[in-house]
Protein backbone atom coordinates (compact mmCIF):
# COMPACT_ATOMS: atom_id res chain seq x y z
CA UNK A 1 0.00 0.00 0.00
CA UNK A 2 2.70 2.29 1.06
CA UNK A 3 4.47 1.63 -2.50
CA UNK A 4 1.56 2.52 -4.34
CA UNK A 5 0.84 6.04 -2.85
CA UNK A 6 4.48 6.42 -3.31
CA UNK A 7 4.09 5.88 -6.95
CA UNK A 8 0.74 8.11 -7.25
CA UNK A 9 2.42 11.03 -5.72
CA UNK A 10 5.00 10.33 -8.11
CA UNK A 11 3.28 10.21 -11.17
CA UNK A 12 1.84 13.69 -10.11
CA UNK A 13 4.99 15.13 -9.68
CA UNK A 14 5.36 15.52 -5.95
CA UNK A 15 8.71 13.45 -5.56
CA UNK A 16 10.17 15.04 -2.64
CA UNK A 17 9.49 16.44 0.46
CA UNK A 18 8.53 20.11 0.71
CA UNK A 19 9.56 21.03 3.98
CA UNK A 20 10.12 19.19 7.58
CA UNK A 21 8.17 21.65 9.41
CA UNK A 22 4.52 21.99 8.78
CA UNK A 23 3.08 24.89 6.72
CA UNK A 24 0.06 27.03 7.79
CA UNK A 25 -1.87 26.53 4.83
CA UNK A 26 -4.96 28.15 5.95
CA UNK A 27 -2.98 31.52 7.70
CA UNK A 28 -3.76 34.57 6.25
CA UNK A 29 -1.17 35.94 3.72
CA UNK A 30 1.37 38.59 4.60
CA UNK A 31 0.05 42.20 3.73
CA UNK A 32 1.80 43.55 0.43
CA UNK A 33 3.95 46.05 2.01
CA UNK A 34 7.51 46.91 1.61
CA UNK A 35 8.57 46.26 4.87
CA UNK A 36 7.30 42.95 4.67
CA UNK A 37 9.68 42.07 1.75
CA UNK A 38 13.21 40.89 2.30
CA UNK A 39 16.03 43.26 1.17
CA UNK A 40 17.61 41.51 -2.00
CA UNK A 41 20.79 42.72 -3.30
CA UNK A 42 21.02 45.35 -5.85
CA UNK A 43 21.74 43.30 -9.08
CA UNK A 44 24.72 45.07 -11.48
CA UNK A 45 23.11 46.93 -14.49
CA UNK A 46 25.24 45.12 -17.55
CA UNK A 47 27.97 47.22 -19.10
CA UNK A 48 26.71 48.70 -22.20
CA UNK A 49 29.22 50.02 -24.94
CA UNK A 50 29.59 54.01 -25.54
CA UNK A 51 28.55 55.23 -28.58
CA UNK A 52 30.13 57.79 -30.90
CA UNK A 53 30.00 61.51 -29.37
CA UNK A 54 27.90 62.12 -32.52
CA UNK A 55 25.20 59.58 -31.32
CA UNK A 56 24.84 60.13 -28.28
CA UNK A 57 21.69 61.96 -26.82
CA UNK A 58 22.95 64.82 -24.73
CA UNK A 59 20.13 66.12 -22.37
CA UNK A 60 18.68 69.32 -22.83
CA UNK A 61 18.23 71.05 -19.10
CA UNK A 62 14.92 70.64 -17.59
CA UNK A 63 12.57 73.03 -17.68
CA UNK A 64 8.94 73.75 -15.70
CA UNK A 65 6.40 73.58 -18.35
CA UNK A 66 5.03 76.89 -19.48
CA UNK A 67 1.85 78.43 -18.70
CA UNK A 68 -0.08 78.78 -22.02
CA UNK A 69 1.31 79.00 -25.46
CA UNK A 70 4.74 80.27 -26.02
CA UNK A 71 4.73 83.91 -27.46
CA UNK A 72 7.56 83.49 -30.27
CA UNK A 73 9.06 87.14 -30.73
CA UNK A 74 8.26 88.97 -33.84
CA UNK A 75 11.52 90.77 -34.84
CA UNK A 76 14.25 88.63 -37.00
CA UNK A 77 17.06 89.22 -35.09
CA UNK A 78 15.51 88.39 -31.60
CA UNK A 79 14.21 85.53 -33.02
CA UNK A 80 17.07 84.12 -33.67
CA UNK A 81 18.40 84.70 -30.91
CA UNK A 82 15.57 83.08 -28.91
CA UNK A 83 15.90 79.91 -31.24
CA UNK A 84 19.87 80.10 -29.98
CA UNK A 85 19.42 80.46 -26.56
CA UNK A 86 15.52 80.04 -24.94
CA UNK A 87 14.36 77.03 -23.14
CA UNK A 88 10.78 77.62 -24.64
CA UNK A 89 11.61 77.06 -28.12
CA UNK A 90 9.43 73.71 -29.45
CA UNK A 91 11.57 71.23 -29.46
CA UNK A 92 14.64 72.26 -27.68
CA UNK A 93 13.94 69.85 -24.81
CA UNK A 94 15.35 66.94 -26.72
CA UNK A 95 18.57 67.64 -27.24
CA UNK A 96 21.39 69.92 -26.10
CA UNK A 97 22.55 70.54 -29.11
CA UNK A 98 21.20 72.96 -31.30
CA UNK A 99 21.29 73.40 -35.03
CA UNK A 100 20.65 77.41 -36.33
CA UNK A 101 19.25 78.28 -39.51
CA UNK A 102 21.64 79.71 -41.92
CA UNK A 103 21.15 83.14 -44.29
CA UNK A 104 19.00 85.73 -44.19
CA UNK A 105 15.23 87.05 -44.25
CA UNK A 106 13.48 86.85 -47.62
CA UNK A 107 15.83 85.03 -49.56
CA UNK A 108 15.47 83.49 -53.24
CA UNK A 109 14.50 80.48 -51.48
CA UNK A 110 14.09 79.08 -48.19
CA UNK A 111 15.40 75.62 -48.15
CA UNK A 112 12.91 73.46 -44.96
CA UNK A 113 13.11 70.63 -43.45
CA UNK A 114 12.06 69.28 -39.79
CA UNK A 115 14.91 68.34 -37.77
CA UNK A 116 18.08 68.09 -37.87
CA UNK A 117 19.95 64.79 -39.00
CA UNK A 118 22.79 63.17 -36.84
CA UNK A 119 25.58 64.59 -38.90
CA UNK A 120 24.10 67.66 -38.71
CA UNK A 121 24.11 67.84 -34.86
CA UNK A 122 28.06 66.30 -35.09
CA UNK A 123 28.82 69.64 -37.23
CA UNK A 124 26.92 72.11 -36.09
CA UNK A 125 25.28 73.13 -39.60
CA UNK A 126 22.06 71.38 -41.77
CA UNK A 127 22.88 69.48 -44.63
CA UNK A 128 26.27 67.93 -43.53
CA UNK A 129 28.28 64.81 -43.96
CA UNK A 130 27.45 63.18 -47.16
CA UNK A 131 24.12 64.95 -48.27
CA UNK A 132 25.94 68.14 -48.03
CA UNK A 133 27.61 67.34 -51.35
CA UNK A 134 24.44 66.15 -52.70
CA UNK A 135 22.17 68.97 -51.83
CA UNK A 136 25.00 71.58 -53.64
CA UNK A 137 24.51 69.42 -56.54
CA UNK A 138 20.71 69.61 -56.45
CA UNK A 139 20.92 73.36 -55.75
CA UNK A 140 23.22 74.17 -58.66
CA UNK A 141 20.79 72.08 -61.30
CA UNK A 142 18.70 75.14 -60.62
CA UNK A 143 21.16 78.03 -60.63
CA UNK A 144 21.68 78.40 -56.54
CA UNK A 145 24.09 78.12 -54.32
CA UNK A 146 23.49 77.36 -50.51
CA UNK A 147 24.74 81.25 -50.14
CA UNK A 148 21.68 82.65 -52.18
CA UNK A 149 19.17 80.24 -49.89
CA UNK A 150 18.03 80.53 -46.39
CA UNK A 151 18.40 77.10 -44.84
CA UNK A 152 16.54 76.14 -41.79
CA UNK A 153 15.07 73.23 -39.78
CA UNK A 154 11.61 73.47 -38.21
CA UNK A 155 13.12 71.74 -34.85
CA UNK A 156 16.43 73.59 -33.99
CA UNK A 157 17.27 69.46 -31.74
CA UNK A 158 16.23 66.16 -33.40
CA UNK A 159 13.95 64.09 -31.42
CA UNK A 160 14.74 60.44 -30.29
CA UNK A 161 14.29 58.28 -33.19
CA UNK A 162 13.56 60.80 -35.54
CA UNK A 163 10.22 60.91 -34.51
CA UNK A 164 7.43 63.23 -32.26
CA UNK A 165 4.17 62.94 -30.46
CA UNK A 166 1.31 64.66 -31.16
CA UNK A 167 1.49 67.75 -28.80
CA UNK A 168 5.30 68.58 -29.41
CA UNK A 169 3.67 68.51 -32.94
CA UNK A 170 0.88 70.88 -32.24
CA UNK A 171 3.62 73.38 -30.93
CA UNK A 172 5.87 72.92 -34.13
CA UNK A 173 2.93 73.50 -36.05
CA UNK A 174 2.57 77.04 -34.54
CA UNK A 175 6.04 77.74 -34.87
CA UNK A 176 6.27 76.82 -38.57
CA UNK A 177 3.75 79.65 -39.22
CA UNK A 178 6.01 81.92 -37.63
CA UNK A 179 9.39 81.15 -38.44
CA UNK A 180 8.03 81.72 -42.46
CA UNK A 181 6.17 84.72 -41.80
CA UNK A 182 9.26 86.12 -40.77
CA UNK A 183 11.29 84.70 -43.26
CA UNK A 184 9.14 85.85 -46.23
CA UNK A 185 11.29 83.92 -48.52
CA UNK A 186 10.48 83.63 -52.16
CA UNK A 187 10.01 80.42 -52.75
CA UNK A 188 9.87 76.85 -50.19
CA UNK A 189 11.54 73.87 -50.61
CA UNK A 190 10.70 71.07 -47.97
CA UNK A 191 13.05 68.64 -47.79
CA UNK A 192 11.91 65.29 -46.02
CA UNK A 193 8.58 63.73 -45.40
CA UNK A 194 7.58 64.98 -41.92
CA UNK A 195 7.86 68.29 -42.76
CA UNK A 196 6.10 67.89 -46.04
CA UNK A 197 3.00 66.41 -44.14
CA UNK A 198 3.23 69.77 -41.65
CA UNK A 199 3.47 72.51 -43.88
CA UNK A 200 1.59 71.47 -47.20
CA UNK A 201 -0.12 68.25 -45.24
CA UNK A 202 0.05 66.01 -47.74
CA UNK A 203 2.53 63.00 -48.25
CA UNK A 204 5.82 63.20 -49.79
CA UNK A 205 5.15 60.48 -52.97
CA UNK A 206 1.94 62.51 -53.43
CA UNK A 207 3.56 65.92 -53.22
CA UNK A 208 6.87 64.60 -56.25
CA UNK A 209 6.90 66.55 -59.12
CA UNK A 210 3.55 69.06 -58.30
CA UNK A 211 4.06 72.91 -57.57
CA UNK A 212 2.28 73.15 -54.07
CA UNK A 213 0.70 76.87 -52.98
CA UNK A 214 1.65 77.04 -49.21
CA UNK A 215 -0.93 79.63 -47.99
CA UNK A 216 1.05 82.10 -45.67
CA UNK A 217 -0.13 85.68 -44.77
CA UNK A 218 -3.24 85.66 -46.63
CA UNK A 219 -0.94 84.90 -49.98
CA UNK A 220 0.25 81.99 -51.50
CA UNK A 221 4.06 80.67 -51.83
CA UNK A 222 5.52 78.35 -54.30
CA UNK A 223 6.58 75.35 -52.59
CA UNK A 224 8.25 71.85 -54.10
CA UNK A 225 8.84 68.70 -51.79
CA UNK A 226 11.85 66.31 -52.13
CA UNK A 227 13.40 63.53 -50.26
CA UNK A 228 16.28 64.66 -47.65
CA UNK A 229 19.57 64.22 -49.86
CA UNK A 230 20.43 61.30 -47.30
CA UNK A 231 17.19 59.00 -48.15
CA UNK A 232 18.45 60.10 -52.18
CA UNK A 233 21.77 58.78 -51.03
CA UNK A 234 20.35 55.52 -49.35
CA UNK A 235 17.62 54.91 -51.99
CA UNK A 236 19.29 56.60 -55.52
CA UNK A 237 16.00 55.39 -57.30
CA UNK A 238 14.01 58.20 -55.61
CA UNK A 239 16.46 61.11 -57.30
CA UNK A 240 14.58 60.99 -60.67
CA UNK A 241 11.64 62.23 -58.70
CA UNK A 242 13.27 64.68 -56.84
CA UNK A 243 14.77 65.88 -60.07
CA UNK A 244 10.95 66.19 -61.43
CA UNK A 245 9.98 68.26 -58.59
CA UNK A 246 13.34 71.00 -58.72
CA UNK A 247 12.42 71.33 -62.51
CA UNK A 248 9.33 73.38 -61.50
CA UNK A 249 11.78 75.83 -59.98
CA UNK A 250 13.69 75.91 -62.65
CA UNK A 251 11.13 76.37 -64.91
CA UNK A 252 10.13 79.44 -63.57
CA UNK A 253 13.59 81.46 -63.48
Amino acid sequence: MAESYRDWWSLVGVDSLVGEAPAGWLDAPVANDVAAKPKSAPVAEPETPSLPAALQRREAPAEADAEGPVVFPDEWSAFQAWLAESAEVPGSQWDARRVLPQGQTEAPLMLLTAWPEVDDQRDGALFAGPAGPLLDAMLRAIGMTRGDCYLASLAVTRPPGGRCDDRDRGELDRLLWHHLGLAKPARLLLIGGDIVRMAANISLPDARGRLLDINQDGGKMEAVAVAHPAMLLARPAQKAAAWDSLKLFSQGR
